[in-house]
């Protein structure tokens, strides 16, 4: 039996364990997690300063330095996310009423685990223990394939579990992490129909058009994140210029930064001056439409089939449009289903954006930072799907489960 194929069967006999445990059990183990996390800050923060150092001999980008740095502050915020996990409803064994048949048959269904699902992800040593919390939290069974920049402070992460999941009598395997980064184990690893029930890439989209072109297990495909700002007509442009420095400031490296604003023109006169001063100040590189670069000082002018870039960095691109279906269009055309954002005082404008835009996030008059899982009230998420087979957005605990039927009936055959 191969590497693969063992730490799969294993995984999957795991979960079966799993799906057993209380809630009360489970809680109790993520807790231990979360101080056993703090308790190993040092050993964490040395591992990943090892991948840091590769990274910067590598001359890896900026934006994915950034997503691999640990600091202290980081991993305290990874085991609050654990702790908020613990507090959250168990989704596992819920049950939802379905009716009863004519016949007498009553109809219910039930919450259960997926199964084992595998993480594959690049530089974000952070999803090692979002990761596994939650797919523990929701019975399943979780195998992680962290990119070769992230590997060692993976593996201490992985380690700190493992030694709580251990100290509590369960299986190790039940976070498994891929020990080698070699690309043939990847391949592998998405052959395993069976074994595995769900495969959910997160990086880069070269990385996920790999794994959905080449996997037999399912895919959820958490793609770019394109996010748009809209600045309406109507619009309080103290608010827009709060929306849209930190969306594109706050973090960059992120998918729920902004890449993109969109103003109307009928206030581009008194907007755009203001936007152009405070990212002069902040040093963001603009890339404009030829209406828009005037405002600016550097612009460089793109073509309107240039728009769509997802810079990951204190980059921009700005259009003026003519009107809200203008804005809608070009959202329609470049977005990447993950989040947009209008800023609005109109509320029909408001309710006619969130109705008639496709994506998974849609926000009225808040930052696009906070599309993300614990600000959302999640906890913590294991990805945003940018598809919407079987999840949409922030994916959580339910997310990271399924329904199946529960029939009960007195002796009823069908005739």
């Amino acid at each position: 039996m191969s590497l693969i194929t063992e730490l799969s069967a294993e995984a999957a006999s795991a979960a079966k364990q799993l799906a057993l445990l209380s809630t009360e059990k489970k809680n109790t183990v993520l807790l231990d997690m979360a101080v056993s996390l703090r308790q190993e800050q040092a050993a964490i923060l040395l591992a990943n300063e090892a991948d840091l150092s590769r990274a910067r001999d590598n001359q890896l980008p900026n934006a994915m330095i950034d997503r691999l740095t640990l600091t202290p502050e980081r991993i305290e915020s990874m085991a609050q996310g654990i702790e908020t996990i613990a507090e959250l409803e168990d989704p596992v064994g819920r049950l939802r009423e379905f009716g009863t048949r004519p016949n007498g048959i009553q109809i219910n269904k039930m919450r259960v685990p997926l199964g084992v699902i595998c993480m594959i992800y690049e530089a974000r040593p952070n999803v090692t223990a979002d990761a596994g919390a939650l797919c523990f939290k929701s019975g399943n069974g979780v195998i992680l394939r962290g990119g070769r920049e992230a590997l060692g402070s993976s593996q201490a992460i992985a380690s700190v579990m493992h030694d709580v999941l251990i100290r509590h009598g369960l299986p190790a395997a039940l976070i498994s992490i891929v020990p080698d980064s070699d690309r043939a184990l990847l391949m592998e690893l998405m052959q395993q129909k069976g074994l595995i029930d769900l495969i959910i890439p997160r990086g880069g989209e070269g990385l996920i058009n790999f794994v959905t072109e080449n996997s037999t297990v399912p895919v959820i495909q958490h793609f770019k994140g394109v996010c748009h700002l809209y600045i309406d007509k109507a619009a309080d442009l103290e608010i827009a210029l709060s929306l849209a420095i930190n969306g594109k400031t706050q973090r960059t490296g992120v998918c729920n930064a902004l890449e993109a604003i969109i103003v109307h023109e009928a206030i581009a006169t008194q907007f755009m001056p203001m936007l152009a001063s405070a990212f002069e100040k902040q040093k963001v590189k603009v890339n404009a439409g030829a209406s828009a670069a005037k405002y600016f000082k550097q612009a460089v002018v793109i073509n309107d089939d240039e728009f769509g870039q997802e810079y990951l960095s204190l980059e921009v691109a700005i259009r003026i449009v003519p009107d809200f279906a203008g804005a809608i269009a070009h959202i329609a055309q470049f977005g990447s289903n993950h989040t947009e954002v209008i800023c609005t005082e109109d509320n029909t404008a408001a309710v006619l954006f969130q109705r008639s835009v496709d994506a998974s996030v849609v926000m009225v008059n808040a930052s696009s930072r906070f599309s993300d899982g614990a600000e959302l009230g999640l906890g913590a998420e294991i990805g945003i799907a940018t598809t919407k087979l079987h999840a949409y957005g922030p994916m959580g605990l339910e997310s990271l489960t399924t329904e199946k039927f529960l029939v009960t009936g007195t002796g009823q055959i069908r005739e």
